[in-house]
């Protein structure tokens, strides 16, 4: 039972029955992802591309970091089975090329995962995430405000439209949930809203993840590895179970890792480490609770 969060969402929402397939499910994208070591490309910002890197491999994935539409289709015909596209630091050149990967991977039948960080921010970042609409991601990993303010790009309705800017979250989970309903069905795929307690919905059922660590916070790159992440998962499971799997798989590392660490510098570390020795089984026991 997981008190604090009864006493904020009310008895509407159940935890997930312990033998429920999406479980199962869970458990196997996991295995599967160690077992194998997929490979999932990244178009990733500057700042924060070894820890998107070093995550990707330690839950077990392969990393390849770029940020050419022409390689991505390379990828593409080869060795990649997902693209994840962040938005953190843009370059000129990236107003066609980052759209020319999501094409590319669309074209291909494969996933991809965007994070839309600082959406609302600039001529060139909301240039960028409107072509998107025309190929649109297999998944969203967004804060609040970032899924707030891409709705609000892409026009949606039934989504609130407020305009928001920058990489930091101003606003909770909760205010995004029209948002991330409104994406998760124009996209056809699923949305999942990092924050004190994690949202994943694809449009209709929503999934909320309570765990994680403040020390999240705290290091540079946590939102954008869980992207990769993200994407590692979705070259082996479906969009849902990549994305539970993600995030779940984040909640308990960081819960290790945060016991293990004195500070900032000493938890990216054993997060890292918790992220490898974290186990199938207990990343599908977490809680779920479903509304």
């Amino acid at each position: 039972m997981n008190t604090a969060y009864d006493d904020a969402h009310g008895t509407d929402s159940r935890n997930l029955d312990i033998n429920d397939p999406l479980r199962a499910r869970v458990a196997q994208a996991v295995a599967q992802v160690r077992a194998t070591t997929p490979l999932a490309q990244s178009l990733t910002n500057f700042v924060t591309i070894n820890l998107v890197a070093n995550a990707q491999l330690a839950v077990g994935g392969t990393a390849a970091m770029h940020y050419s539409g022409e390689e991505a289709a390379a990828l593409d015909h080869g060795a990649s089975k997902a693209t994840y596209i962040n938005m953190g630091t843009l370059l000129e050149p990236f107003r066609t090329e980052y759209p020319a990967a999501a094409r590319d991977a669309a074209e291909h039948g494969l996933p991809w995962v965007l994070d839309p960080v600082g959406a609302g921010a600039g001529e060139l970042r909301g240039d960028i995430l409107r072509a998107f609409a025309a190929t649109p991601p297999t998944i969203i990993r967004c804060n609040a405000s970032e899924a707030i303010a891409l709705a609000g790009i892409w026009h949606l309705d039934g989504a609130d439209a407020r305009a928001r800017a920058g990489v930091e979250a101003s606003d909770e989970v909760d205010e995004a949930i029209d948002a991330a309903h409104a994406l998760a069905r124009f996209t056809g795929g699923i949305v999942s809203v990092s924050g004190a307690v994690d949202l994943v919905t694809d449009g209709e059922r929503d999934f909320r993840l309570p765990g994680g660590s403040v020390w999240m916070t705290k290091i540079t790159g946590a939102g954008c590895s869980l992207g990769g992440v993200t994407a590692t998962y979705a070259c082996v499971a479906d969009p849902l179970t990549a994305a539970m799997a993600a995030a779940l798989h984040y909640n308990r590392a960081a819960d290790s890792a945060e016991r293990e660490s004195n500070g900032p510098g000493s938890f990216q570390v054993a997060f890292l480490d918790a992220l490898w020795n974290t186990t199938a089984d207990e990343i599908a026991q977490s809680p779920i609770y479903v509304s």
